[in-house]
């Protein structure tokens, strides 16, 4: 098999294999993000992909897999037709296959008619994992997402139309000091509305070499202390009404791990928040190239 650069994929996908269709990120000008900043973006030729599929059925891997991720950034930049010939070999070679997933932009998700998602999960994608950010349309402006509210809220519905699950994922911090109060309830609102099956909090990390540190370092960005980021995390889930999502805030850059299901477990999870605020109480992580 070939993979061009790092490896990126969502901490759940530890175990599955890495497909690699696309190298890179199609948008690539979000000012915290470093994941891709070292690739151009370009689709893999078709011929490619199957053939790495087809040196794993050869290496006698296929009964063995029990989840694929499609790597990089944007999977669905794919045409229609390539994808679904993916995913068919998929299925062929690896028939314990019970999960194919990738990152999706919302704006990608847009592109494909309600028809095209339907077909795509018919072979067997069922699961996008959204980079949301935040669900204030200021924050996803200054970010340049280049996506709105409601274009996720839109991709969304229609994923949902399709039979396809949704993982999404914000970021604590993201608004600043000016910001956090409007980013923690628009991004309830936002999860209120996409009603995902799966929603996670990272906490904002910022490399050297990105707009965003730069922001930073020179004061035009401040950042949210760990205290604030427990009242960030409180008002998030006083608002949020998704019943059913799974939520998480465990990722290693986030100060305290949290893990329920909304709304049910939401007073627990709210008693956790407050304990750590008021005894100070946080995970420490190693923050590589990040600016403290």
């Amino acid at each position: 098999m070939e993979y061009e650069g790092i490896i990126y994929r969502p901490p759940s996908e530890a175990k599955s294999l890495i497909l690699q269709v696309t190298v890179g990120c199609a948008h690539n000008t979000c000012t915290f993000c470093n994941m891709y900043r070292q690739k151009n973006f370009r689709i893999r030729p078709l011929p490619d992909i199957l053939g790495d599929i087809r040196e794993l059925e050869e290496g006698g891997y296929g009964p063995y897999i029990r989840r694929v991720f499609l790597a990089d950034g944007d999977a669905l930049a794919m045409g229609t037709e390539e994808l679904l010939s993916v995913l068919r070999e998929i299925r062929r070679v690896f028939p314990a296959a019970g999960r194919v997933s990738a990152y999706a932009r919302a704006d990608d998700v847009l592109r494909k008619t309600p028809e095209e998602l339907l077909l795509l999960r018919e072979a067997g994608l069922t699961l996008f994992y959204l980079g949301a950010e935040s669900g204030d349309d200021g924050i996803l402006e200054a970010i340049h997402k280049g996506v709105s509210s409601a274009d996720l809220i839109a991709a969304a519905q229609r994923m949902r139309g399709a039979g396809i699950g949704s993982s999404v994922t914000l970021i604590s911090g993201l608004g600043g000091q000016e910001k956090m109060e409007i980013h923690a309830k628009a991004s309830a609102k936002l999860i209120t509305a996409m009603r995902p099956e799966y929603a996670a909090f990272l906490t904002l990390r910022l490399y050297e070499g990105t707009p965003m540190y730069e922001d930073a370092a020179s004061g035009r960005f401040r950042r949210i202390t760990p205290d604030q980021i427990m009242d960030e995390m409180e008002i998030f889930l006083t608002h949020v009404d998704s019943p059913g999502t799974v939520f998480r805030s465990n990722h290693a850059s986030n100060y305290l791990a949290l893990a329920g299901t909304l709304n049910g477990d939401i007073p627990k999870m709210l008693a956790q928040v407050r304990r750590a605020r008021d005894g100070h109480r946080y995970r420490r992580f190693r923050e590589t190239g990040d600016l403290l």
